[in-house]
C-alpha cells in the first residue's frame, strides 16, 4: 500500500478506500487474505488502531469477514457490491456534470466512443513561418 497521505480525509478512511480500490482492480480477489494491520502500519507508519479502524469500516460495510484466529479476508460477493455503490455514486454525483459538460460542448455519441475522435477534431496548430 502507498505510504503517502492528503490532508482531505482521515488516514483511516484512505487505508479503507485503497483496500476497496484494490478489491475492484482485481488486485485483492475474494477469499485473499488483507494484509495483517501490523504490517500495514508498519510499512505505511501509522498506528496500527488507525489501520484496525479502516478495516473495521470494510467489516461494517460487510466487504471483509474476520476468521478468528487467521486475519481478515475479503467475502464472497465483496466485489460486486463496491461495483454497484460506485456506479450508483457515480450517476448520482459525478455523471450531472459529465452530461452537463457534454451538452454545453455539443459532443456527439460518436465522438465520445470514438478514442481518435478527439485527436481529429481538435484544431492544428498554426505552422511558424520562417
Amino acid at each position: 500500500m502507498d505510504r503517502e497521505w492528503n490532508d482531505s480525509q482521515p488516514i483511516y478512511r484512505q487505508l479503507r478506500d485503497r483496500v476497496v480500490a484494490m478489491i475492484l482492480e482485481g488486485v485483492l480477489k475474494e477469499g485473499d487474505p488483507l494484509p495483517s494491520v501490523r504490517n500495514v502500519a508498519a510499512e505505511s507508519r501509522v498506528n496500527p488502531l488507525t489501520v484496525l479502524k479502516g478495516y473495521q469500516q470494510l467489516v461494517d460495510e460487510q466487504l471483509v469477514e474476520k476468521k478468528r484466529g487467521l486475519g481478515m479476508f475479503i467475502k464472497a460477493g465483496a466485489r460486486n457490491l463496491l461495483l454497484q455503490a460506485e456506479r450508483q455514486r457515480f450517476l448520482a454525483e459525478q455523471w450531472p456534470r459529465v452530461h452537463a459538460t457534454i451538452q454545453r460542448l455539443g459532443l456527439t455519441p460518436e465522438e465520445l466512443l470514438d478514442p481518435v475522435a478527439p485527436r481529429q477534431a481538435s484544431p492544428k496548430s498554426p505552422k511558424k513561418e520562417r
